[in-house]
């Protein structure tokens, strides 16, 4: 109703600026006294929409064309010569670079009256605005990142989609940015939508509109922190540990619903409300799923966490086949409300979208929550001993395929840029740190205390709105667990170069894991790892074998014998290469590089060399633990009474 009524003043307005320019005209033909003109001062119409001290933007989903949107944002008032407006360069959760102004096209600042302003482009995701103090709207043109062919492609989950009549994944900071110095300023959103479509996100709409959603956010950080989903509905809600739960999806062969998911994930939310001690942090989440066919853009799928939500880009395969990944999946994204929520660093609490700053503590945010998302499976019933055993197993042999000796604040500091192809470990060996942090606790407690308390006890010294000191946190968890020793568990195994003591901390809860031989194994001759951002696997070390053929560290890995590399696939590929490989044997690979800003393709021959690895036993159970093993054991993988 809002812009129905704003649209009548805009009639009013143009009529009226009509008729006082007809009677200026009047005024100039006919003289006043003494034969000069009558002075007859003009009157500007005063715009339709007033400014305040808020953002008031408007999105229409009925005009897309050709996977494009138009925004218009009224600003806030200006009282500076010049201002900067900014898209963010990167956002929360994703630890990639990925320029989201350079989806932006017809970028211009207006006055009050249309007339625009000059603007210089700072760069991809800045344009400075003169005369600002003259400044009313900005308008601009808003480009899909699913669709795009842009080198830099966006992992699904933090781009956005234009599918008109169809589907819209709105993440806000694809779409939305901010003048510099004023993120703090409230946001008012008004999207107008198709006929009978739902935007599914974790803000509340407080439109009374069928055909427009308007929602108000106190600060650019909370909008950023806040994806909606357009499309016609498939929603289910439940309750769980006192918290509203929306499940929404996007499936367009109708393959999943919302009621089945909500099915699969009721057992693992109510594990992780008891796990968190009876009640959830928070008062509403929404589950956004969106699912794809064929093959990904990114080349992988997923999920990325918000405060309030988690937004899913998963294939559209049987249900039952997605069954496990979306618990897997939801028991993870859904832990991120305890951290970085409730737990998080000042980097974080007062992100910098241009210029990032990374934490050093990946290990928690990250790791620490895919210990979780498994632990509290094991804990509550819904995996077997047996098959948690074989998730940490997995975790060990994927950590084996990154640098060890590479300390993990290290990593996580430099994840953006000399580490990029070192943070998927944090899935890996930041898991098992927290596994092992976990196991320490109840060891040094007598199992009365482990990482689960020791989070929530974090999370009520600090809160959403009181960060940590980056330096200080290793000293607080000693302070609130009352454990000195973990001062050495950190400079060894987190900020050290130490291997984790993997064998000592299974044998301390009664498990058996040891190695039974080396045997030589088969090898590309060179050292690979996935890089989220592009979708590739890139080339980290180079075996001697292989350092004169024309490949470098960093080259994108495309094919290996004439099959495409993925994320999905990269298993089955390099194990069928080795499988009829030998050592001093030729193979072929294709790899990209990226030169002045484009691609080249190089297809080269690289040898096969022979490297030492290690059989481990399977772990499982030591019949010959002791008592105190096996109470240990039992405090760590089951509820305690």
């Amino acid at each position: 109703m809002k812009y129905l009524l704003s649209f009548s003043i805009v009639l009013f307005a143009c009529s009226f600026l009509q008729l006082t320019s007809f009677a200026q005209k009047k005024g100039q033909e006919k003289k006043g006294q003494g034969g000069k003109p009558a002075n007859k001062e003009v009157v500007k119409p005063a715009p339709a929409i007033a400014q305040t001290e808020n953002y008031q933007i408007a999105l229409d989903l009925t005009k897309a064309k050709d996977d494009k949107l138009s925004v218009e944002l009224i600003t806030p008032k200006i009282s500076e010569n010049e201002v900067v407006y900014c898209m963010p360069k990167i956002v929360p959760g994703t630890y990639s670079i990925y320029d989201f102004g350079r989806f932006l096209s017809d970028f211009k600042a207006l006055d009050a009256q249309g007339k625009e302003l000059t603007v210089e482009v700072i760069d991809e995701n800045r344009w400075k605005i003169l005369n600002a103090k003259d400044l009313y709207k900005i308008t601009y043109r808003v480009e899909d990142s699913y669709d795009t062919g842009k080198d830099n492609f966006i992992f699904e989950p933090a781009g956005t989609n234009i599918e008109e009549n169809t589907n819209f994944v709105i993440n806000t900071h694809g779409f939305f940015g901010y003048i510099d110095g004023m993120k703090r300023n409230d946001y008012e959103v008004n999207i107008t939508k198709p006929e009978g479509f739902f935007g599914a996100t974790s803000m509340q709409n407080v439109s009374t509109s069928p055909i427009t959603d308007r929602f108000v956010m106190e600060d650019y950080m909370q909008l950023a922190d806040a994806p909606i989903m357009y499309a016609k509905p498939d929603t289910t809600v439940m309750q769980v540990g006192g918290a509203e739960i929306l499940i929404s999806v996007y499936s367009g062969r109708k393959k999943l619903t919302s009621k089945f998911v909500a099915e699969q994930i009721a057992p693992i939310l109510n594990a992780q409300k008891d796990y968190l001690g009876g009640k959830l942090p928070v008062s509403r989440y929404a589950f956004i799923i969106y699912l794809f066919q064929g093959l990904s853009g990114s080349g992988s799928m997923g999920a990325l966490e918000h405060s309030y939500s988690s937004l899913y880009y998963l294939p559209e395969i049987e249900p039952d086949d997605l069954a496990q990944i979306i618990k897997d999946v939801a028991a993870h994204e859904f832990f991120h409300i305890v951290t970085p929520l409730s737990i998080h660093s000042q980097e974080i609490h007062d992100f910098d979208f241009i210029n990032p700053k990374m934490s050093k503590h990946l290990w928690m945010y990250e790791g620490c929550i895919e210990y979780f998302a498994g632990h509290v499976q094991v804990k509550h019933g819904l995996m077997s001993q047996e098959n948690y055993f074989n998730v940490i197993l997995g975790k060990i042999n994927e950590a084996k395929t990154y640098k060890d000796k590479l300390p993990f604040t290290i990593m996580s500091k430099g994840c953006l840029h000399e580490h990029k192809s070192q943070y998927q470990n944090v899935y890996a060996k930041g898991a098992l740190i927290g596994m092992c942090l976990d196991i320490t606790l109840r060891r040094l407690s007598g199992g009365t205390y482990g990482i689960q308390q020791l989070i929530l006890d974090l999370a009520r010294q600090y809160g959403k709105d009181k960060p940590f000191n980056d330096e200080e946190l290793f000293d607080r968890i000693i302070e609130v667990s009352k454990q000195p020793e973990l001062r050495k568990f950190f400079a060894d195994y987190v900020e050290g170069e130490n291997p984790l003591p993997l064998k000592e901390i299974f044998k301390s809860v009664g498990l058996k894991y040891d190695i039974t031989e080396k045997v030589p194994s088969l090898s590309l001759g060179m050292q690979l790892s996935f890089d989220e951002s592009t979708g590739y696997f890139t080339i980290d070390e180079i075996d001697e074998a292989n350092a004169k053929i024309g490949i470098q560290k960093g080259d994108f890995v495309v094919a290996i014998n004439k099959d495409k590399v993925t994320q999905q696939n990269y298993r089955d590929v390099f194990d069928q290469v080795k499988k009829n490989g030998k050592e001093g044997e030729k193979y072929t690979i294709v790899v990209e590089r990226l030169e002045n800003g484009k691609r080249k393709e190089r297809k080269v021959k690289a040898t096969f060399v022979t490297i030492t690895e290690y059989n481990y036993l399977p772990l499982g159970i030591d019949e010959q633990a002791t008592p105190a093993q096996v109470k240990l054991r039992d405090s760590w993988l089951k509820v305690s009474n």
